[in-house]
């Protein structure tokens, strides 16, 4: 297993974390159940693992398939940038997550504490950023994302349908 095999796997759990993780903590707040909002804090604060992982991994990665011929560096360059963006927003959302626990906690049980609205809405954007970079991170490969119109209408031997 190389740093591009570990990059895509790991790739999927700050994407998928941050929006479990925003459906967890917006259950949470409705029925004020401090536990719930501190799972979904938790959530977050994997999620972050994820995004580092994913980050440290996205080096590799790029080494293994800069040479393949139909990759392009600047789908690369792009993903990159972005990816830089939403690690420093996944920090940020798992610093304000571990600070959230803490306020959570010390909360009294029928009042939810408006840090964690405060954090399910950073959670939203978050998962923006997060989808997003997913997405510029598909194009290096998935080149049928790039230009989906180029493939109407035409079948997989290369003809277009007359119907």
């Amino acid at each position: 297993m190389n740093q591009a095999h570990i990059h895509l796997v790991i790739t999927h759990l700050p994407i998928f974390g941050t929006i479990l993780g925003a459906f967890v903590l917006a259950f949470g707040i409705l029925s004020k159940s401090a536990q719930t909002q501190i799972s979904a804090f938790l959530l977050f604060v994997i999620s972050g693992i994820g995004a580092g992982i994913a980050y440290l991994t996205g080096e590799g990665a790029e080494e293994v398939v800069e040479n393949v011929q139909g990759i392009s560096e600047n789908v690369i360059e792009q993903h990159e940038a972005f990816a830089i963006v939403s690690l420093v927003a996944i920090i940020l959302l798992s610093i304000l997550s571990l600070i959230s626990i803490f306020f959570v906690k010390s909360s009294r049980l029928s009042n939810v504490h408006p840090i964690s609205k405060i954090s399910l809405l950073a959670s939203l954007v978050c998962f923006g950023l997060i989808a997003r970079t997913g997405y510029l991170g598909g194009k290096i490969r998935h080149t049928e994302t790039s230009n989906a119109s180029a493939y109407i209408g035409v079948e997989q031997g290369g003809e277009e349908d007359d119907d």
